[in-house]
């Protein structure tokens, strides 16, 4: 090989080097430093850049995007004394690379010692539970001295975050049964308003029940004392259609008395002096009206009764149509069922009560047979006039008499 050839090779290789080490080309987001003959010449933007070769030279290559950067944890002591570990994370960019470059000889541990010492100055004036609580307030005092510090570098500080406060485990014990006893407390209080909502809803669906009831059966008895009424002017009002008089009254009262004593609890029975009164209409239910007649009915100056008296609505009257007998056979059928009341009348009247004494010990006088007196108005003097028929007569021609204990003392 000639002499010729190996210079021709050599002037191509330096030449290929020249443009190498001559020509630079700088990526988007990254910033170039160039020292020539060791000295600071310029700063290379993104793009493409001639050096001079052997003169020139690249001394950093800096990244001028955000960067993340996380810290071990660190010890720092709060104001009550107690030792908690802080980890951080820092959010950085540089924003001029000669600064990053020639300022600081590492930015990175720079800004990790920065945040250790500013974290625990800020730390220092809070105690455990504002270290706990105000985090937005820490990161905001962190980020404030760390901007201000690193701006000389060349770095500009975006946000500083705490990723985790770890008190010691003690703490965390006590802390723990705290946060329980808390939460047992609100459930307890949460448990009673509960009771006490549900307590109030009950008592007011109770009195809203009671109200509806008590106005409910208010309205029963209303309209009870209504259908009453109603029913007790009805039948006021049938009695009033049929024209009943006294003598009919009278003979229902006759038949109602006898009913008064029975029943095995009734020890002693008292007539009472509206008997005679009632065996007086009873009498002048037959036509006898004279004050010596057997039957006499008060002072009544009614005519007597006849069948032609019938009233004209007696169809309509309640007690419905009644039959017409003839006057005999009716006055023997009303001297029958008469003598047999008084005869029921008397034997209850002469039972002995309680103590030994007479039924009808005591009570006003009721009965009695004696015959009429001349010039005595039988109607006016209740005890004389004999208000019942003729009783069969004794041989000697006197009425019977009543028993002994029915007559007047």
């Amino acid at each position: 090989m000639d002499v010729g050839l190996i210079l021709l090779l050599l002037v191509l290789l330096f030449a290929v080097v020249v443009v190498v080490r001559a020509v630079r080309i700088v990526p988007q987001q990254t910033s170039q430093i160039v020292e020539r003959l060791g000295k600071y010449s310029r700063t290379l933007d993104p793009g493409i850049h001639l050096l001079v070769p052997f003169v020139d030279k690249v001394r950093a290559n800096i990244d001028l995007r955000e960067q993340v950067v996380s810290f071990p944890p660190q010890p720092v002591i709060t104001s009550d004394n107690l030792v908690v570990n802080i980890d951080t994370v820092i959010y950085y960019a540089v924003t001029d690379a000669k600064d990053a470059v020639y300022e600081i000889a590492n930015f990175i541990q720079g800004i990790e010692q920065l945040t250790v010492t500013t974290l625990r100055n800020v730390i220092g004036s809070m105690d455990l539970e504002q270290t706990l609580t105000s985090r937005d307030q820490i990161n905001g005092q962190l980020r404030g001295v760390l901007d201000e510090a690193t701006g000389r570098w060349g770095i500009r500080v975006a946000r500083v975050e705490l990723k985790a406060i770890d008190p010691p485990h003690s703490v965390q014990d006590s802390m723990e049964k705290q946060m329980r006893a808390e939460r047992d407390r609100r459930a307890t209080i949460l448990t009673a308003e509960g009771v006490k909502a549900a307590a109030i809803l009950t008592a007011e669906g109770e009195k809203q029940s009671q109200i509806l009831r008590a106005e409910g059966s208010a309205q029963s008895r209303i309209l009870e004392a209504q259908g009453q009424a109603r029913a007790i002017q009805q039948v006021f009002d049938a009695i009033h259609r049929g024209k009943p008089d006294q003598k009919l009254l009278a003979y229902q009262y006759l038949q109602v008395l006898p009913q008064l004593a029975r029943g095995d609890a009734n020890k002693m029975w008292i007539v009472p002096g509206e008997f005679t009164e009632a065996l007086k209409g009873f009498g002048s239910a037959f036509g006898n009206t004279g004050g010596s007649a057997p039957f006499q009915f008060g002072d009544d100056d009614s005519e007597p009764w006849t069948p032609d008296d019938t009233p004209d609505d007696l169809d309509d009257s309640p007690f419905g149509n009644t039959s017409l007998k003839d006057p005999s056979v009716a006055l023997a059928e009303a001297r029958d069922e008469a003598a047999k009341s008084v005869a029921e009348a008397e034997g209850v009247a002469t039972r002995p009560g309680k103590g030994g004494r007479a039924g009808g010990s005591g009570a006003r006088p009721a009965l009695s047979a004696q015959p009429d007196q001349p010039g005595v108005d039988p109607s006016t003097q209740p005890g004389l006039a004999s208000p019942i028929p003729p009783m069969p007569q004794t041989p000697e021609g006197a009425p019977q008499q009543a028993p002994e204990g029915e007559q007047r003392s």
